[in-house]
């Protein structure tokens, strides 16, 4: 049998004001012609399926035509909620979604059957899904603990939580079946894009799983949470397949892939990664103050420019992203970077200053003079944070 991984859609996005769904909506398209293409007998969604817990109509519509896709074509699908996604929001349409033969697991409960989902192949063979959709620390220590009585001497520890529900759920694998395991998690030694949003202080500090707590039953491991598109075990094989487009800067020059996997029970798979075309490309670069005028030729970029602009000690910063947009008008980010010697000049003079000092002087550097209005509601915020007050 055939079954095609994927994941991390975000569809959603927002890139610096711009929206970036339509990119994904193209992408989504592509992937649906190669399960179409490779006849895939399932479809694996390994979580961020939306941006932002609250994902807008358009990007929800995206999402829901992917799915109704799928079901044109025949093909299921088995899809687990990631940090981004809305778990509650995601559960309250999980029957309609089953009407169409889009499995969606959103919550991990005490009963581990729940998340037990039996594929049928075209050729009658069985792929047994075992889907563990995003759970936090605090999560899992109060699931653990209704599941089995005294937990206590490792309510803290994340890593002896999560093998303690894998090898519950190992159980539900089967010999006569291809056993297959997807999570929305941060793996041991995985390496992030460094574009996911508040992402580098998270796998930083986060909870992690390693490969020796996979049950070694396991065909195929299927993660999402990670943008980079990476292996991360051999035995079992454990993927991250990956966002679908580049989604922020740090992912410029990633190229996108769909796996596909091939499986029979009791043997050894068959992988391939598929490249994705869809999205724009995305490109960072810097110059120096006296090469601004020299990037006229990045005009011809037909992807996403990101400039970043180092500054000499001592210059200004006044005017200097409106002369960088007139040279390089398609540039949708324009930064500047100021010297190391500037920077600490800045750190030395403002340790006396008071908060609002502090944000007036922020906001001046990024928008201009601070409006009263403005300082108005910043000393009101800080009243409210000061006294414990809601407003």
């Amino acid at each position: 049998m055939r079954i095609l991984h994927t994941g991390d859609f975000h569809a959603g996005r927002q890139l610096r004001g711009m929206d970036r769904t339509p990119e994904i909506r193209a992408a989504l398209s592509e992937i649906l012609s190669i399960a179409r293409d490779s006849k895939a007998d399932a479809v694996l969604v390994s979580g961020d399926v939306f941006d932002t817990v609250n994902p807008s109509a358009y990007a929800e519509d995206v999402v829901y035509e992917f799915y109704l896709g799928l079901r044109e074509a025949g093909i299921p699908s088995v899809t687990i909620a990631g940090n981004h996604d809305s778990s509650e929001r995601l559960r309250s349409i999980r029957g309609l979604l089953k009407q169409v033969g889009a499995h969606m697991v959103t919550h991990v409960t005490p009963n581990l059957q729940d998340l037990v989902y039996p594929v049928q192949a075209r050729d009658g063979t069985l792929l047994q899904v075992l889907a563990f959709p995003f759970l936090s620390e605090r999560k899992l220590v109060k699931l653990a603990d209704i599941a089995e009585g005294n937990v206590s001497q490792w309510r803290q520890k994340y890593q002896e939580g999560m093998n303690f529900f894998l090898r519950r759920m190992a159980s539900y694998l089967r010999p006569d079946a291809v056993n297959m395991l997807m999570m929305h998690l941060t793996f041991d030694g995985s390496l992030p894009s460094g574009s996911e949003r508040s992402f580098t202080f998270d796998i930083t500090n986060s909870y992690t799983v390693s490969a020796r707590m996979l049950p070694e039953a396991l065909q195929y491991v299927a993660l999402g949470h990670i943008h980079k598109p990476q292996q991360v075990s051999e035995l079992p094989p454990a993927y991250y397949a990956g966002s679908i487009i580049q989604l922020d800067f740090g992912e410029a020059g990633e190229q996108k892939y769909v796996n596909l996997i091939e499986a029979e029970p009791g043997r050894p798979i068959k992988f391939q990664q598929i490249p994705l075309q869809s999205g724009k490309r995305l490109k960072t670069v810097r110059v120096k103050l006296d090469q601004i005028e020299q990037m006229d030729s990045l005009n011809a970029f037909d992807g996403l420019l990101r400039v970043i602009v180092e500054l000499p000690a001592g210059m200004g910063t006044a005017g200097l992203k409106e002369r960088v947009a007139k040279v390089l008008p398609s540039a949708l980010a324009i930064e500047i970077e100021a010297s190391q010697q500037d920077l600490k000049s800045r750190t030395a003079g403002r340790s006396n200053l008071s908060d609002v000092e502090l944000f007036e002087q922020y906001y001046l550097e990024r928008h201009g003079a601070l409006p009263a209005e403005v300082k108005e509601a910043f000393l009101e915020a800080s009243r409210w944070t000061l006294e414990g007050e809601e407003p």
